[in-house]
């Protein structure tokens, strides 16, 4: 049973993401401050090319990938900024006039990416996504109760894996991070939800995409809930530099902050093995300027992999990531609209089926990837005391060296990667989905895998007792690795393969319109409808060296 974990602060005005939205006209004008001083630092000796490349691959964006989101007034701003930047070159106060402009450029980044923090919008979401959630993960008479069950019901569906405690404890010694893996729209939302009701601790102030933005009555809601946007078509440097510094001050000011260091959504159905340092190196330069400040304050990593029997998107996503591997030589699915079949089987499986997520939270970091205790002490991989201070001092002094912090960020990034894959939670899904692609793959032989995501059979009709097989030989070696702390094991039946499977077939690919994996009642047959979606299942368990441990080609 999970352990459902009180709020560390109960009122919800006291949360530092709520001080932060209340103050944040003062907020803005200390990051504004930062950035300018960061990016005078990096450019100053040429601000008229650095604002240059901005207006370009802003005009670039606004021309090739606009959205409805996007300010009204975006091709006249550019245009204004080009003219200004054409008259500040002719005047003796050229510096002045170029560092005025950039100031300008920053504060739009800036009231773009900081968000707002409404209590009562964060009330009124904790009532409606009980209410979603609970007719996503329960079935209409769950628990033999009606209408999808209790709040209390759904709370054992989100299994927390984890030492919470130790969590719970750093949240109030230092400034705790989350760095999740991404699989799903619903992450930001589903962490948000699980963090609040299960593990009792503030909300997080979160990066989410402005696309999301685009759906009015999602942007509404975001945009009072802690998140500060994410733009990624901008890749000029003032707009990085303003994302990286939006997080460096959170988290120097204390506000808790979770962001996917992934970058996306993966496409493939893999954990992330690839960061993004970017945002990964704000945490590092947050630690060196509580240290310069003398202050005694530490931030503190947590890892956290997220597992779903089912990602609603998944037929969108493995779509993307076949593309950009085969280009022109795979055969993209047509994507039909819904069909009153469709809909009905959406509505059907609405009403019929329940599933569990989990939230499996690593052991807490600190910012080089070094192990933290409940007090918030390093450790180095020998178990030696660290002083964090050692990692930014030249000759006894601490200075600032962006390449030194760029190594530090890849080192971190490479801690949250082996934790990602220590606390991955192997669902009973996770092992069909692989026994069952392999099987069929091993039919086409040496052709390797286009072939038979090509094939777009209506049915592929898999061998009962090779699938069988596969599933004992993967079962066994799973429970060995998870014996030797390599994984973590999901709350099914570990210590019955039968029941495991028979617990995975009825979870596997829920609310998709095609069948993932399926046995026919009458006939015991056992089949697949849409191979690219088992493909997608199968590949939560790559990275583990599986195939080459039982024999099988790999994929």
């Amino acid at each position: 049973m999970n352990q459902i974990f009180p709020h560390i602060i109960p009122e919800i005005s006291d949360w530092p993401v709520a001080r932060q939205s209340r103050e944040r006209a003062a907020f803005i004008e200390r990051l504004n401050d930062y950035i300018t001083t960061q990016l005078l630092a990096h450019h100053g000796h040429n601000l008229q090319e650095l604002i240059s490349k901005a207006v370009f691959m802003e005009n670039q964006r606004i021309k090739l990938t606009p959205w409805k989101i996007d300010p009204p007034d975006e091709k006249e701003y550019w245009k204004s900024i080009a003219a200004d930047l054409e008259a500040a070159a002719g005047r003796e106060d050229r510096e002045e006039a170029e560092q005025a402009i950039l100031r300008r450029i920053i504060n739009r980044y800036s009231e773009e990416i900081v968000g707002n923090f409404i209590p009562r919008a964060f009330m009124f979401s904790r009532i409606f996504l009980t209410s979603f959630f609970k007719r996503i993960f329960s079935s209409y008479f769950a628990d033999g109760s009606w209408r999808w069950g209790s709040k209390k019901a759904l709370q054992e569906r989100i299994r927390i894996k984890g030492d919470l405690d130790r969590i719970r404890t750093l949240f109030q010694k230092g400034t705790v991070v989350i760095l999740p893996t991404h699989y799903s729209n619903l992450d930001s939302i589903m962490v948000g939800y699980s963090i609040d009701t299960n593990v009792g601790l503030p909300s997080f102030s979160y990066g989410a995409g402005l696309n999301l933005f685009n759906v009015e009555l999602v942007g509404y809601f975001i945009d009072r809930l802690g998140a500060f946007r994410v733009d990624r078509r901008k890749k000029n440097p003032i707009y990085l530099e303003c994302l990286k510094s939006m997080t460096t001050i959170s988290v120097k000011e204390g506000v808790n902050c979770l962001f996917f260091p992934g970058g996306t959504r993966s496409r493939s159905g893999e954990t992330e093995t690839k960061l993004k340092l970017g945002l990964i190196s704000s945490v590092i330069e947050a630690q060196r300027l509580h240290l310069e400040n003398n202050d005694g304050k530490k931030v503190f990593i947590v890892p956290l992999n997220i597992g779903y029997h089912f990602v609603l998107e998944a037929s969108h996503l493995i779509d993307q990531h076949l593309q950009s591997i085969a280009r022109e030589k795979y055969k993209r699915s047509r994507i039909k609209g819904p069909t009153i079949s469709s809909i009905l089987h959406f509505i059907r499986d609405i009403y019929s089926k329940s599933s569990e997520v989990y939230m499996s939270f690593g052991d807490p970091l600190d910012v080089f990837g070094n192990r933290v205790d409940a007090e918030g002490v390093s450790y180095d991989k020998f178990g030696h005391n660290i002083d964090l201070s050692d990692y930014f001092e030249l000759d006894g002094k601490m200075t600032s060296n962006s390449q030194r912090e760029g190594i530090y960020a890849r080192l971190l990034g490479e801690a949250v990667v082996h934790s990602y894959r220590k606390f991955n939670v192997i669902l009973s899904t996770n092992v069909l989905a692989f026994a069952a692609f392999h099987s069929l793959y091993a039919e086409v032989g040496d052709q390797g895998l286009l072939a038979l995501i090509n094939q777009r059979k209506k049915k592929y009709v898999i061998d009962p007792s090779d699938f069988e097989n596969r599933v004992i030989l993967l079962f066994n070696r799973i429970t060995e690795m998870a014996g030797k702390g390599e994984v973590t094991l999901s709350d099914e039946s570990w210590e019955d393969v039968s029941a495991l499977t028979a617990e995975g077939l009825t979870k596997i690919g829920m609310y998709h319109m095609k069948e993932v994996l399926k046995k026919d009642k009458k006939g015991g047959e056992l089949y697949c409808e849409d191979i690219r979606l088992l493909y997608f299942y199968h590949n939560r368990l790559t990275n583990y060296g599986l195939e080459e441990n039982l024999g099988w080609p790999k994929v």
